[in-house]
């Protein structure tokens, strides 16, 4: 096995993404999910994609735990069509960031994305359940509550993680999630 860190990462320090409209975004972000814009950075660089000055917008979103949400915009459309992809994948669920709430913060979420509008879609996972919504710009963004014994279903896949791992490439693609109800997923 590798050697690891000594220590791991302390947090997410932040999750970057580009965006079309700062503005837009903020109101998603700050107006519908509540989460405070605490940063702005105004600046240009030389850009090596372009060959030229550019001017760019940096903006960051406090999460409780010190990390942030951050999103760069460009005063330059072919720098933003640049850091586009090609071609979006047809299935995008799977590309999404996700934070842990309590279920107050859950409930409440699903109630001020509803009342924007904006769709949500729930998900019991059986280890815990998810809303998602998505940000103007196609972020799709997960909030999670953990169940009651979160800690003892961690310790269990901690355990096996490894020989999980081994057993799925080796071939052997049976369910090991016998949390999840296979009715409601």
């Amino acid at each position: 096995m590798a050697e690891l860190l000594s220590r791991p990462p302390e947090r997410l320090h932040h999750h970057a993404y580009v965006v079309k409209d700062q503005e837009r975004n903020r109101q998603f972000f700050e107006d519908v999910l509540g989460i405070p814009l605490t940063a702005t950075w105004c600046e240009r660089h030389f850009s090596p994609w372009v060959k030229r000055e550019v001017a760019f917008c940096h903006t960051f979103y406090s999460l409780g735990d010190g990390g942030a949400l951050a999103f760069f915009a460009f005063a330059d459309d072919e720098v933003y069509q640049k850091c586009q992809a090609e071609r979006p994948p047809e299935i995008r669920s799977f590309d999404h960031i996700a934070f842990k709430v309590d279920d107050g913060v859950y409930d409440e979420l699903i109630v001020r994305v509803k009342a924007a509008g904006e769709a949500v879609r729930e998900t019991d996972h059986g280890y815990c359940r998810s809303m998602y919504c998505t940000s103007p710009d196609g972020l799709i963004v997960e909030f999670t509550v953990d169940l009651p014994n979160a800690a003892e279903i961690d310790a269990l896949r901690r355990a096996d993680a490894h020989s999980e791992l081994a057993r799925w490439m080796a071939g052997d693609h049976r369910t090991n999630n016998e949390l999840r109800d296979r009715e409601a997923a």
